[in-house]
C-alpha cells in the first residue's frame, strides 16, 4: 500500500540575455552552456523512459525569460553554431589524444555527446525545444509551471502594479507557448510575503512553492510541517520544500555531487590547454571560459585530479539514486505513522544542478523515475496539483517572509553591493503608474513607447543581476544591465512626458528587448478595472477631486508627527491623481505659495502674533485659514471635501463646511485625554471640547490604529461606522542606510560602546523616565553601553536632572533636537531603538527606526503594540515597567544576530503594511464614501481590498 508521495521539482531559470545588435556578449553562451547539458539532455531523458514506458511525475517550472529566449529564431540559430563549433573542438580533441588511454576515450564520449545533443535539437525537435516539454506535459509526465515574467523578487517590488504585471505577463507568455493556463507557479527564489497569494489567485494560480521556514513559521504553525500543503487567507495552496532531500543533494559537504567519483567541473580545456591550440574554440574576445570538455573527477579536496572514468559516475549515479529512494522510503514510513493523511515529500532543486553542475545529475533523475515506477509499493512520485485533487482540503495558515536564499530571508537582493538598484527601481514603477493613469487614450506610437517602458522596467527588476552583484561573478555585466535598462525607462518616460517620442531609437528598443508580445502598460495604472466601464468611471472620478487639507503644521515647521504625516500623505495622493491644497501656518523665509511635489502649498500669516496664548494663537490661525479658503474658494473654484487634521483646524474646517456646504473628513492623531491620562485644566476642557466638536462635524474620522479607534468610540461616543482606520506610514527612501565616519560617531559614544537611542518629543507619555530608570540596571550586564536622547520639550530638564540624581549622567547624552540626516546616521549607530511610551495612539518613529534597519524595543501601548510583533520583529515591553524594560535591552544586546535577524524582518513588513501608496488608496476610499459616489461598493473596492477583479460587475447593486 502507498504511503506517502515523492514531488520532484525542478525550477529552469536563466535572465533574459539578447543582444541581437552584436554576437559579442559571453553571457549569451547561459542559455546554450544550459541547453546542451541540462534542457536537451533531460529531454534525452524523459524519451527513454517514456519509451520503456515508465510512468514518470515531474515538476517543471519554465520561466517567461527563458521560454522566451528557447523560442527566439535569433538565439537559436546562434546556438546551433554554438554546437557545431563543440563538434569541431571535440573531434579536433579526439585527434590530439589519439593513444592516450585516458582522455581518448573520453575525447570520442564527449564528440557522440555533442553529435547525439544536435541530432536532438535539429532533428527530433526542429530547433524549438519547447515542443519537448510541451509534448511530455500533454503525456501527463511533467507539471509545467511558470514564474515571474522577469524572475523579479516579489518581497522587493513596490506596487502592486509592478507585481501584476509580473504575475500576468508570465501567464500569458506560458500559455502562448505551451499551449495552456499554469495552474502553480514557482515564486522566484521562494520569495513570499503577506498578500501576494491575493493577486495569484486573481490570476487563477492554484498552488506555489516556498521555502520550509516559511511553514516553520507560520501561523498558526501546520500541524503536518511540510509534509502537506497549507492553505494561505485568499485560498492558495503552498508547497514547502524538504530539507533532508535538499541537503543529500545540495549540501557541498554531504551532497551527492561532491562524491569523488564524479566529473570535475572546474577543470576544462577551456583554460588547461595550450591558448593557441584552444583560441579558434572560445568566444571571440578570445578570453578564456568553460568549453563543456573536462577529462577530470573530482578526486579528493586538494589540488590532485585523476582522469574521469564514465563507467565509475555511471554507477555512483544510480547507487545514489538509490539511497536516495531508500531514504524517502523510509521517510514516509515514519510519517505516515503520525500523519491523518498520506505525506507529500517536496524535492525541490534548480534544473541547472542536473548536468550542467553535476554532470551526472541527468542520470541520477533517470534512475530515480525507474525506481519509484519499479518499486512504487510505499512511495509514489506526484505532482502537486494531483496531491490537492486527492487532498483538496488543508490548514489556513498565514506564512512568514521567506525565500530559499543564504539565511533564508531576503539579505541576498538586498546588501551592500545592490542596495542602490531599489530606490531607482521603486521609483520607476511610481513613474510608470504615472504614464499609465497620463495616457488613457494613446496613439499608436504613444503606446509602442509606454508598452516599452513596461518592459524595460520588467527587465531592471529580474532578481538575477541583483544576485549576480551579491555572488560576486558577472558584476559588470549585471550592473551594466541594471544601469542600461534604467536608463532606457528614463528616456521614455521623458520622450512621453515631453510629447517628443524618437521612433527610430524606439525601433532599436523594441529590436533588442522583443519580449512579452502581449504587454498592455494599462496594468499599471492605479485603478486595475475589471471592466472597462469600470475605468472610466474610475478615471472620471480621480480627475475630478480636488481636496482642500487642513494642517497647522507642515514643513519647515515640523512640531511632532502631524508634520511629516501630512506631508507624505499629500505626495501620495497627488501621484494617486488628486488635486490637494494643503492650508498650514506661515513660517519666515518660505513662500506664502508653492507647488512642492505636485502639493499645493498655502501658509497663511495670523492675524495677530505677538502677545497671545496659546489658544487664542489657535483661535487668530483659524479665522485667517477660513478667511483665506473663501479667497481662494472664490477665485479658484470649489472644492470636492475638506480633510481636517487634529484640533487645531477644527473652528476653520467647521466653518468652512456649512458656508460651502463640503464634506468633512477629519484625522484624529492623538487625544487630549490619552495625552495625560485624563482631563484636569481648563485649557485641556477646552482642547478636549474642540476633538469632540471635530469628530461630531465630520462626515469621517480616520483614527491611525485599532486602539484610537477605540480611544475615539469611548471618548467621544462615536458610532464605529463613522470611523476608518488607516494606519500611519514611512517613506523608506528617506531612511535608507547611510555611511557613518567614525569621526562621527565619536561625537555620541566611544567606539566601544553600544548605542541605546531614543528620538522623539521629550515630553512625560513618552516615557524616557522610565528609559532612564532602566539604566542602572542595563549597565550592570552591559556597562559598555552609550544611552542617547534626542529632541526638546517641557521635560527636558527634569529628564537631565533625573540622569544626575541617578549617577548615570555619563552615560547618557541629551543631543536636543537633530536634522533628519544626523538621526538616520543615528539609526546606524545604534545598537538598539527604544521607544517606552506611555501613550502612543501611532508612534511614527518607531517604524522610522524599523525602516532605517534599527532593532527596536517599544511599549506595549497603543498603536506601537500593534506595530510590532514581539520576537519577530522587534520587542514590546509592558507600559511603564522598568524591569520589562532592562531586561529586554539586555538580551538584545547580548544577543546581536538575534537583533540584526528582527530588524531585517521589520524591514521587509513596512514594505507592504506601512507603504505610503497604500495608505494613499485607502484615504481616497474614504473620501469616496464619504461623497457617496456610485462606486463606493465597486471600483474603489479596489482600493480598500483590490479583490472585485474576478467578481466582475456583480457588486453593481449593493
Amino acid at each position: 500500500m502507498v504511503k506517502g508521495y515523492l514531488s520532484l521539482v525542478l525550477h529552469a531559470h536563466l535572465p533574459f540575455v539578447h543582444h541581437p545588435e552584436s554576437e559579442d556578449y559571453i553571457e549569451e553562451r547561459w542559455l546554450f552552456e544550459a541547453m546542451t547539458e541540462t534542457y536537451l539532455p533531460q529531454l534525452d531523458v524523459f524519451e527513454g523512459l517514456l519509451r520503456d514506458g515508465v510512468d514518470f511525475r515531474i515538476t517543471m517550472s519554465l520561466t517567461p525569460t527563458l521560454l522566451s529566449m528557447l523560442a527566439s529564431p535569433l538565439l537559436q540559430e546562434r546556438y546551433l553554431s554554438y554546437l557545431n563549433n563543440l563538434i569541431e573542438l571535440a573531434t579536433c580533441e579526439c585527434e590530439r589524444t589519439e593513444g592516450d588511454e585516458s582522455f581518448h576515450p573520453l575525447a570520442v564520449q564527449y564528440l557522440e555527446q555533442f553529435e547525439h545533443i544536435k541530432d536532438l535539437f535539429v532533428t527530433t525537435y526542429q530547433g524549438r525545444i519547447i515542443d519537448g516539454f510541451r509534448k511530455f506535459q500533454d503525456a501527463g509526465n511533467l507539471e509545467l509551471i511558470t514564474s515571474a515574467a522577469t524572475h523579479a523578487f516579489l518581497p522587493y517590488v513596490k506596487t502592486e502594479q509592478a507585481i501584476r504585471s509580473q504575475i500576468e505577463n508570465a501567464i500569458s507568455v506560458h500559455t502562448a507557448l505551451l499551449g495552456r493556463s499554469p495552474r502553480g507557479i514557482w515564486l522566484p527564489e521562494c520569495g513570499m510575503k503577506e498578500g501576494l497569494d491575493r493577486i495569484l489567485k486573481d490570476y487563477g494560480i492554484d498552488f506555489f512553492f516556498t521555502d520550509t521556514h516559511s511553514l516553520n513559521h507560520a501561523s498558526p504553525k501546520p500541524r503536518r510541517g511540510v509534509y502537506g500543503p497549507v492553505v494561505t487567507p485568499h485560498g492558495v495552496a503552498a508547497f514547502a520544500r524538504d530539507q533532508e532531500t535538499s541537503k543529500q543533494v545540495w549540501s557541498s559537504l554531504e551532497g551527492y555531487p561532491g562524491d569523488y567519483d564524479y566529473r570535475e567541473y572546474y577543470r576544462d580545456i577551456g583554460y588547461d590547454l595550450n591558448y593557441e591550440y584552444i583560441k579558434p574554440y572560445l568566444h571571440k574576445t578570445g578570453v578564456r571560459l568553460h568549453t563543456g570538455i573536462k577529462y577530470y573527477r573530482i578526486t579528493g579536496q586538494d589540488g590532485h585530479k585523476e582522469p574521469y572514468r564514465p563507467s565509475w559516475a555511471e554507477a555512483k549515479a544510480s547507487n545514489h539514486a538509490g539511497n536516495f529512494f531508500f531514504n524517502r522510503e523510509r521517510q514516509v514510513e515514519h510519517l505516515a505513522a503520525h500523519m491523518d493523511r498520506k505525506p507529500i515529500i517536496i524535492a525541490s532543486y534548480d534544473a541547472e544542478l542536473f548536468g550542467h553542475w553535476w554532470y551526472e545529475g541527468p542520470r541520477f533523475i533517470d534512475q530515480l523515475c525507474r525506481k519509484a515506477h519499479d518499486n512504487g509499493q510505499i512511495i509514489q512520485m506526484i505532482t502537486p496539483a494531483e496531491y490537492l485533487h486527492e487532498y483538496h482540503e488543508n490548514e489556513q495558515c498565514q506564512l512568514a517572509f521567506s525565500s530559499w536564499g543564504r539565511a533564508g530571508y531576503g539579505e541576498v537582493w538586498l546588501g551592500q553591493d545592490n542596495a542602490w538598484i531599489y530606490r531607482h527601481l521603486h521609483r520607476m514603477e511610481e513613474q510608470m503608474i504615472e504614464l499609465a493613469d497620463r495616457f488613457p487614450n494613446p496613439t499608436d506610437l504613444e503606446q509602442r513607447a509606454l508598452n516599452q517602458a513596461a518592459k524595460q522596467l520588467m527587465l531592471a527588476e529580474s532578481s538575477d543581476w541583483a544576485f549576480i552583484m551579491d555572488n560576486k561573478t558577472m558584476v559588470p555585466y549585471a550592473v551594466k544591465r541594471t544601469q542600461n535598462h534604467m536608463n532606457r525607462f528614463q528616456k521614455l518616460y521623458r520622450a512621453l512626458r515631453s510629447g517628443m517620442i524618437d521612433e527610430a531609437w524606439l525601433q532599436e528598443a523594441e529590436h533588442r528587448d522583443n519580449i512579452f508580445p502581449a504587454l498592455d502598460y494599462r496594468i499599471y495604472c492605479s485603478y486595475p478595472a475589471a471592466t472597462a466601464e469600470l475605468h472610466d468611471v474610475v478615471q472620471q472620478a480621480r480627475n475630478g477631486l480636488k481636496i482642500l487639507m487642513l494642517s497647522w503644521e507642515f514643513p519647515p515647521m515640523t512640531v511632532g508627527g502631524l508634520s511629516r504625516h501630512v506631508y507624505d500623505l499629500t505626495r501620495s495622493l497627488t501621484k494617486q491623481g488628486m488635486e490637494v491644497h494643503v492650508i498650514t501656518s506661515h513660517v519666515n523665509g518660505y513662500p506664502a505659495y508653492e507647488v512642492n511635489q505636485g502639493v499645493h502649498v498655502h501658509r497663511v500669516r495670523t492675524y495677530q502674533a505677538h502677545d497671545l496664548s496659546f489658544m487664542e494663537w489657535v483661535f487668530q490661525l483659524n479665522l485667517a485659514m477660513t478667511d483665506y479658503c473663501k479667497s481662494l474658494i472664490a477665485h479658484y473654484g470649489p472644492f470636492d471635501l475638506i480633510h481636517a487634521h487634529d484640533w487645531l483646524v477644527c473652528q476653520a474646517a467647521t466653518a468652512l463646511k456649512h458656508q460651502f456646504h463640503l464634506p468633512l473628513v477629519a484625522t484624529i492623531h492623538a487625544t487630549e485625554h490619552g495625552r495625560n491620562q485624563g482631563i484636569y485644566s481648563e485649557l485641556q476642557h477646552a482642547i478636549h471640547h474642540l476633538e469632540w466638536k471635530l469628530t461630531y462635524e465630520a462626515w469621517r474620522v480616520i483614527g491611525c490604529s485599532r486602539y484610537m479607534e477605540e480611544e475615539l468610540i469611548r471618548l467621544f461616543q462615536l458610532p464605529a461606522d463613522k470611523l476608518d482606520t488607516i494606519a500611519n506610514g514611512v517613506d523608506s527612501q528617506l531612511l535608507q542606510p547611510v555611511e557613518v565616519e567614525a569621526s562621527i560617531r565619536t561625537q555620541f559614544a566611544r567606539p566601544d560602546e553600544h548605542i541605546v537611542y531614543f528620538v522623539g518629543r521629550l515630553v512625560r507619555e513618552k516615557g524616557v523616565h522610565i528609559l532612564l530608570d532602566s539604566i542602572p540596571t542595563i549597565l550592570a550586564s552591559c556597562p559598555n553601553t552609550k544611552f542617547v536622547i534626542s529632541g526638546k520639550g517641557p521635560v527636558m530638564e527634569e529628564l537631565q536632572a533625573q540622569a544626575r540624581q541617578m549617577n548615570v549622567d555619563h552615560h547618557v547624552l541629551f543631543t536636543g533636537f537633530v536634522d533628519d540626516t544626523t538621526r538616520n546616521q543615528l539609526f546606524q549607530m545604534a545598537s538598539i531603538a527604544v521607544f517606552p511610551s506611555l501613550y502612543e495612539p501611532f508612534g511614527i518613529v518607531a517604524l522610522e527606526a524599523m525602516a532605517a534597519g534599527t532593532p527596536v524595543i517599544v511599549s506595549g501601548t497603543g498603536g506601537l503594540q500593534e506595530m510590532v510583533n514581539y520576537g519577530e520583529d522587534g520587542y514590546t515591553v509592558l507600559p511603564g515597567d522598568v524591569p520589562s524594560l532592562a531586561s529586554h535591552v539586555i538580551q538584545m544586546l547580548q544577543n546581536p544576530d538575534l537583533a540584526r535577524s528582527m530588524a531585517q524582518q521589520a524591514v521587509y513588513k513596512l514594505a507592504t503594511a506601512y507603504n505610503w501608496d497604500h495608505i494613499a488608496q485607502q484615504t481616497i476610499h474614504t473620501y469616496h464614501r464619504t461623497l457617496h459616489r456610485e462606486f463606493d461598493h465597486l471600483a474603489y473596492q479596489e482600493v480598500a481590498a483590490t479583490e472585485h477583479l474576478n467578481n466582475g460587475m456583480k457588486n453593481r447593486g449593493n
